[in-house]
């Protein structure tokens, strides 16, 4: 990506349009920017190029039978942390995963069918890598608020 550049008002109004509805057709920001939809498609194109915007659909995992979904803080070795992040970040079961400060190294969000497979990723995956300590695994009750910035 390289070093990022300045967003003007107009790339701004584009990816707050888009981030509120991600369907927002060309044509009605144009008109609301008085600029032509060329202008826009352009914009748009640069600005996914360029990576400051990613459309994707959202899921709710529990509505889509994923009943096993699990926020799990890892404690690492530190000198291993970078490699068991790496090694984290490969398993498909794995959606989001940060390196953080306090009491976990890590915080991986993992998206299970049950309780069984989320069993076998914890003891025969996460706990399989060298350098991981412990974990704690913090069950997804309901989600009550999820939005993407």
């Amino acid at each position: 990506m390289g070093e990022m550049e300045e967003l003007d008002s107009i790339d701004l109004h584009i990816i707050e349009k888009l981030r509120e509805d991600g369907r927002t057709p060309f044509t009605k920001i144009a008109a609301e920017l008085n600029v032509s939809p060329g202008m826009i498609r352009m914009r748009y194109n640069r600005l996914v190029e360029r990576g400051y915007l990613q459309i994707v659909a959202i899921t709710n995992p529990l509505n889509i039978g994923y009943n096993a979904v699990a926020l799990i803080g890892i404690r690492v070795e530190g000198r291993k942390l970078v490699q068991v992040a790496e090694a984290i970040a490969q398993f498909e079961e794995v959606d989001y995963l940060i390196i953080t400060s306090g009491r976990f190294d890590l915080f991986a969000e993992v998206i299970c069918r049950d309780h069984d497979e989320l069993f076998n990723f914890l003891s025969e995956k996460l706990y399989q890598i060298d350098g991981v300590k412990e974990s704690e695994t913090f069950m997804h009750l309901r989600i009550v608020k999820e939005i993407y910035i």
